[in-house]
């Protein structure tokens, strides 16, 4: 009875100077953020490498096991994912900024579009109760703040790639050499992995890769196919800036559930400054691809590769957005993921102890 209290009593004291630390750690905010920021400036490259090299890793196995040398194996990928990038980049970065050219140019004409049919709300929804004509008001405002926060962020992330343009060059130079030493990068983390851990570290990485790597690797190409599909699409109905659509519908169905929404938001906005005939139109394109994804693509190429019930899912992508924007939203599924192993494995080891 004593070593069990002595041993509750040791683990409330653990917490607690946990916690003590934890806010010690945010009252120096000042004097760790520019080492925070120097530091994340440096070794960004190095994690953008480090996930294409685990996303390329195993295409390069697949090629090897046909008993092609791995040098030509990872020759192979590494030119079709560069070349497919730096070709997607030559021949369609060009049209993309065009389209934000001309979105720009017409952004006072499509306010004043806005600005009517707005008014035109305003003055049908007068004689309603005035409850339901204040809430409809502030769903308007709503709408106009949510647009202007998408714009703000999706500026500051371009200023960002600008201001990192040069670190970002050499992520292919660091991806060649992570898969060209792939297995001597494996032997050192081993040696460097404390005896006692390495196999339960080894079984953790593998269930993480097993709940992950299909997820992220398969949510990456059903996004790809959708943008491709949404700019057809939007090309065929004769929609504004096609390209630009479809690439912000393909970039935002990497969110679960959310991510549809989220994607044809723009698509919606600038059809209704164009006519009621082109919002259906749009509206149809939008609800065919969904059903495309959601019946086709997804089963067949994801599946359910996280095992994990819809009402987590959702529950992190509001934690997510809640706490990082947009980043969260992204990160929140694969943070989910990694937690769901880290508590099966922590189970695991304290009822072994």
């Amino acid at each position: 009875m004593k070593n069990i209290n002595t041993n509750w009593l040791i683990r409330i004291l653990t917490l607690l100077l946990f916690l003590l630390c934890i806010y010690v750690f945010l009252k120096l905010e000042p004097f760790w953020t520019p080492i925070y920021q120097v530091a994340l400036a440096i070794f960004i490259p190095f994690l953008i490498a480090s996930f294409i090299t685990y996303l390329l890793h195993p295409l390069i196995e697949k090629i090897h096991a046909y008993n092609i040398p791995r040098p030509i194996a990872i020759l192979i990928i590494y030119g079709l994912f560069f070349g497919g990038i730096a070709l997607g980049l030559y021949k369609g970065l060009p049209q993309i900024l065009i389209q934000i050219r001309e979105l720009g140019n017409n952004v006072p004409e499509l306010f004043e579009k806005y600005r009517a049919w707005s008014s035109s709300i305003h003055q049908q929804t007068e004689q309603l109760p005035d409850g339901v004509h204040a809430r409809i008001e502030q769903t308007l405002t709503g709408v106009e703040e949510s647009i202007a926060s998408i714009l703000t962020n999706v500026i500051n992330v371009l200023r960002s790639v600008i201001n990192y343009f040069l670190l970002i060059l050499i992520i292919p130079f660091i991806v060649f050499y992570m898969l060209k030493d792939f297995d001597q990068i494996k032997k050192t983390v081993w040696y460097l992995t404390p005896r006692n851990y390495r196999k339960s570290g080894i079984r953790f990485l593998k269930d993480i890769d097993q709940s992950l790597g299909n997820y992220i690797r398969g949510q990456l190409l059903v996004c790809l196919v959708v943008g491709i599909i949404s700019t057809l699409g939007f090309w065929l109905i004769d929609m504004k800036y096609p390209l630009l659509l479809g690439v912000i519908v393909g970039v935002t169905n990497v969110i679960p559930y959310f991510g549809p929404i989220i994607g044809a938001i723009p698509a919606m906005l600038i059809a209704v400054t164009i006519s009621g005939k082109m919002v259906l139109f749009v509206a149809i394109v939008i609800f065919s691809i969904q059903f495309i994804e959601g019946n086709l693509l997804s089963p067949l190429i994801v599946g359910k590769s996280l095992h994990m019930h819809p009402v987590f899912i959702m529950f992190a992508l509001l934690a997510g957005g809640e706490i990082g924007g947009v980043a969260g939203l992204i990160l929140a599924v694969p943070l989910l993921a990694i937690l769901k192993v880290i508590l099966l494995h922590a189970k695991a080891h304290f009822t072994k102890h």
